[in-house]
């Protein structure tokens, strides 16, 4: 395998991140096509591939991404995204097919939906399906593996069961909850795409994929409460339930955005179960088999209390935000931009105050007012934000395009700067600096700045309607977060000799 070359589209995606290791591992030279390269900045395999900005609705990036390549990945999908998102994806789809056969590209490995045979399928369900058959058309040998629910640490439907059970003790849901569905566990979804690189040049067909558990999702949910030590949910299932109205509320109880709940809520009208084992033919199972599902649970449950969730739904775009990086000071001519600067000066280690810096958000908190942030995150999540409940990866080190609560991880330069760009619906773009400045008496100077520039008149009432909570809120992050790294610098055995890392 190590003369074939492999081209992985949404390698910054939840599969993709996960999948481009294993390549490596397997012997593959990697190519990756990203629109934004500074995504992977922090990625450990980044040194290890070559990447290439694109985009796919881009015919000229995909000719020279495509160039030399003998097995191509397609990982991506606008779930959660908003208009015609269809037609958006039929035209990726073409494109891709179209620059894959040009080039001579032998193989096409496509992850797609498993759904039952019928006309009325969900919208993104329905351009799954659409865009398997356009690769299937392209006369590149395509294998479109069909997988349901992914069971994985940070897995959008498993966070979704997660923190429906975890939250609820009594279930009200939708009739959907009696459907029969097959997870597969993320290692196995792995295991096939890896391994469907070296299928016959002969084949060009679906291939459904699941693990050995068929379930009802209630089940699922009560198999997650047997793994994680909670009672088993008392479930009722309500038929005034619509997929709209339960998004909704999966929105306000879990982490899960509106637009992403959606797409998953409408795909679970069906029964998702496989309809045929063909891939056995062609592909010997794992090693010990398939992962059962409560396995699969125990799985990401211990990769979470370890804090090795390697890729997460977190990092995935949000649509509606801005994904645009602050421009430059100088830049800024000319525009009306508003902005809260506070420094202050602690006795604290640079590295203590780092640490402290590096941690915040997720479980740690702001530092400030936390009524005040719970109540943007509630506001957030009522018009279809993501909340502050979206968490962190990791609960000690940041890296770049991490989502952090409402914010994402712009830049980081480890141990002195941390910028973080608003993902939260404002009238605006904001963004959110952190920085740490050694001083000559051994302490450091942390420096905070917020910076919004707004959008039309809503913007600009925006901020100077929230202009007397700065001083409560800024002013007190400020405070409190040099507090902590003084506090913490003081503690024996705290500091270990990389900067931002935590003993666990």
């Amino acid at each position: 395998m190590t003369s074939r070359r492999v081209l992985v589209t949404g390698a910054t995606g939840y599969i993709g991140g996960r999948l481009v290791p294993l390549l490596l591992e397997a012997g593959f030279t990697v190519r990756v096509l990203v629109r934004s390269p500074q995504k992977l900045t922090d990625v450990p395999w980044a040194g290890q591939v070559e990447i290439v900005r694109g985009d796919l609705a881009d015919p000229g990036s995909l000719r020279e991404a495509c160039a030399d390549v003998d097995v191509l990945y397609y990982l991506v999908h606008s779930m959660g995204a908003r208009g015609d998102f269809e037609a958006t994806e039929r035209t990726a789809a073409e494109n891709v097919a179209a620059a894959a056969a040009a080039a001579g590209v032998s193989r096409i490995v496509y992850l797609g939906g498993l759904h039952p045979d019928t006309d009325t399928l969900s919208p993104h369900l329905r351009s799954r399906a659409e865009v398997g058959r356009i690769l299937l058309a392209s006369g590149v040998p395509t294998a479109a593996l069909q997988a349901g629910v992914v069971i994985g640490s940070g897995s959008t439907s498993f966070e979704m069961i997660r923190h429906l059970t975890d939250v609820l003790p009594y279930m009200p849901a939708p009739k959907w909850v009696r459907n029969r569905i097959q997870p597969i566990a993320v290692r196995d979804v792995l295991y096939y795409l890896v391994a469907a690189a070296g299928l016959p040049a002969d084949v060009n067909r679906t291939f459904d994929i699941g693990g050995p558990d068929v379930l009802r999702y209630g089940q699922m949910m009560n198999g997650y409460a047997l793994e994680a030590g909670l009672r088993q949910r008392p479930i009722a299932a309500l038929p005034v339930l619509t997929p709209w109205l339960a998004s909704q509320w999966v929105n306000l109880v879990t982490p899960i955005p509106r637009n992403l709940a959606i797409p998953i809520i409408a795909s679970l009208q069906y029964d998702c179960v496989v309809h045929e084992r063909d891939i056995d033919t062609y592909i010997p199972r794992p090693e010990g088999d398939l992962t059962g599902y409560r396995r699969a649970v125990r799985l990401a449950l211990g990769r979470m209390q370890g804090g090795e969730v390697e890729t997460s739904w977190r990092n995935a775009s949000i649509e509606g935000a801005s994904s645009n990086p602050l421009p430059s000071d100088p830049d800024w001519a000319g525009h009306l931009v508003y902005t809260d600067l506070r420094q202050k000066r602690t006795r604290a280690k640079p590295e203590a105050l780092w640490r402290v810096i590096e941690g915040i958000g997720g479980e740690n908190g702001w530092y400030s007012f936390p009524l005040a942030w719970a109540v943007r995150g509630w506001m957030d999540k009522v018009v279809g934000g993501v909340g502050l409940r979206r968490g962190r990866r990791d609960p000690d080190r940041l890296h770049t395009g991490d989502a952090l609560d409402f914010w994402r991880v712009e830049r980081i330069d480890r141990g002195r700067f941390l910028r973080l760009r608003a993902e939260m619906r404002v009238p605006g773009r904001a963004w959110l600096e952190l920085s740490v400045e050694p001083t000559d008496d051994g302490g450091a100077l942390y420096r905070q700045r917020a910076i919004f520039f707004p959008r039309g008149l809503g913007g600009r009432l925006y901020w100077w309607s929230i202009l007397p909570f700065h001083g409560i809120i800024f002013r007190g992050m400020a405070n409190r977060v040099t507090e902590e790294a003084a506090a913490e610098g003081s503690r024996p055995g705290e500091v270990t000799p990389e900067l931002g890392q935590r003993r666990r």
